[in-house]
């Protein structure tokens, strides 16, 4: 994953509450489950004990992610985007070449990505092979099956 991550606005609000909740109530909940479990007797045969360091193991990994994902996000102003080439956050409307289908993907960080929103990751190789292009420009794109081309249709916020 790279260093800087391009997010909206929204989403960064999002990574920000989810944060905020980890810590303030997912983080206390796992200190009293070890709590309670420590006071049930030996420490060498709990169980329970054990699966509650693991949990809170779990939790203080994946505040340790997003607290340093939310560190390197960088908003990105939609009224500031640049729509005469793709770029994170626009959309674009683009067509197969070679089977003639076209679809419409917003270029976004790879939080973000959910391909049944029709949302891709800039990282991918599809925005990869988009990025920088204007509207009338293919786009050559190797896939496993082989090269695909895309060409740029549209682009827009």
């Amino acid at each position: 994953m790279s260093d800087v991550m391009y997010v909206s606005k929204e989403s960064f609000e999002k990574m920000k509450q989810e944060l905020h909740h980890m810590l303030t109530v997912l983080r206390p909940e796992a200190s009293r489950a070890i709590a309670e479990a420590r006071e049930k007797g030996d420490l060498r045969e709990n169980a329970e004990y054990d699966a509650a360091k693991e949990a809170q193991g779990i939790l203080e990994a994946k505040i340790a992610k997003l607290e340093t994902l939310v560190h390197n996000a960088r908003i990105v102003d939609e009224s500031e985007i640049d729509t005469s080439k793709v770029s994170v956050l626009t959309k674009v409307t683009i067509t197969n070449t070679g089977t003639k289908k076209t679809v419409t993907y917003q270029l976004v960080g790879e939080k973000e990505a959910n391909l049944k929103e029709g949302k891709i990751s800039v990282a991918s190789p599809i925005g990869q092979g988009l990025l920088g292009k204007k509207v009338g420009e293919v786009a050559e794109i190797k896939a496993p099956n082989g090269l695909l081309k895309f060409k740029v249709d549209k682009i827009s916020v």
